[in-house]
């Protein structure tokens, strides 16, 4: 069997949980079908990333919309045509409608019609497009929980028995030494106040702006300092005069790009982690959190329940007062705080990229099969 990785979407450190993705499930896939071959089709961004397998350069700059999909429509299915692939699995979400070999698209949201402003302008509308195309035209669809397949089945059509769902892995390993408490305690100015963590674009739909407003319901003296790691956005603007309307924006504080090895320091200060978000095709940072030992609350909404399990506080994101009860439980009662640390370790350890690439395959057998039917 020859697998075509279609990797046209992945723009080096733009294109957030799908390269998380799609780089953890590379090795994995290629692991666990040791007789198969694998090849991916990637951008120019990306020419002479070390992904592990072959790879064919599809030539666009994938950054500018329109190249993406030139790329990905136009001239895709020629080049796995004649890398001889027996079947495409794109793993963004959006894949060719045609070509001579079976195919398998991951689709792992419907963000751009479960979330308003998801997405503006040309990429909203090539999304409304493609992938609903997408699902259409795959002979099998992937989904990364039994929430977004739900949403598939009810908003596209997508028929249930052409889905299949596959949880995805631990997103983040801890591969860096995290920065020591000390030293992020200075540079950020946390003094000696507890730290709560959520790691999130900033974006609406993550609902930091809720966050917020439970924060601003703690009692000044009992107050955590909030830390905001995500990669900018023009949303940013509004959530810091939020907080500053609110008389929090000493208690917050909004980081942009930050690295590993911040990212790991972090999550070894602190106390809890709160993932507020109102729409999640999976949730790989809650996922992080619990893998290292840092109790969790989060939204009970979309895929986040079927994630978490009995292993985070729930709570409705749209009540304030809800997200700054579980908050507030975190921090002070230690008994639950332990509770979920170890249900968290137990929770995390059952998503594994081994896993992941099985079901994948699974569902390459699948496709090949009804690709010969036709």
């Amino acid at each position: 069997m020859h697998v075509g990785l279609n990797l046209v979407f992945l723009v080096p450190g733009q294109t957030g949980g799908m390269e998380v993705a799609a780089r953890e499930l590379i090795p994995a896939l290629r692991d666990a079908a040791p007789g198969a071959r694998f090849t991916a089709f990637v951008n120019r961004e990306a020419a002479g990333e070390d992904l592990g397998i072959d790879s064919v350069v599809v030539p666009v700059e994938a950054a500018r919309r329109v190249e993406w999909v030139r790329g990905e429509q136009l001239l895709l299915p020629g080049l796995a045509r004649r890398a001889g692939c027996d079947l495409v699995h794109s793993l963004g979400s959006t894949a060719p409608a045609r070509g001579r070999f079976a195919r398998v698209t991951t689709i792992h949201d419907l963000n751009y019609l479960m979330v308003r402003d998801a997405h503006f302008g040309l990429r909203g509308l090539g999304m409304r497009v493609l992938v609903p195309l997408a699902a259409r035209t795959a002979h099998r669809v992937v989904a990364d929980s039994a929430s977004t397949r739900n949403d598939l089945v009810e908003r596209l059509g997508v028929p249930a028995a052409k889905v299949d769902v596959v949880p995805l892995g631990l997103g983040r390993p801890e591969t860096e030494a995290p920065t020591p408490p000390a030293l992020l305690t200075e540079r950020l100015a946390l003094g000696k106040r507890p730290v709560v963590l959520s790691l999130s674009a900033k974006r609406p739909h993550k609902n930091l702006r809720g966050l917020l407003d439970a924060l601003a319901l703690v009692p000044r003296e009992r107050r955590p300092v909030l830390v905001l790691p995500g990669y900018a956005t023009p949303y940013e603007a509004e959530l810091r005069g939020h907080a500053a309307a609110l008389g929090i924006g000493d208690d917050v504080r909004f980081l942009g790009w930050t690295s590993a090895a911040d990212v790991e320091g972090l999550f070894a200060m602190s106390r809890a982690f709160v993932f507020p978000s109102f729409y999640e095709g999976f949730g790989l940072p809650v996922l992080e959190a619990m893998a290292r030992g840092v109790p969790v609350a989060c939204s009970n909404r979309a895929s986040l329940p079927e994630l978490a399990g009995d292993a985070a506080l729930l709570f409705d994101p749209a009540d304030p007062g809800a997200i700054a009860a579980a908050l507030t439980r975190l921090l002070d009662d230690p008994v639950e705080a332990e509770r979920l640390r170890a249900a968290g370790h137990a929770q995390a350890a059952r998503f594994t990229w081994e896993r992941a690439a099985g079901l994948t395959l699974a569902s390459y057998e699948r496709a090949l099969r009804a690709g010969s039917a036709r």
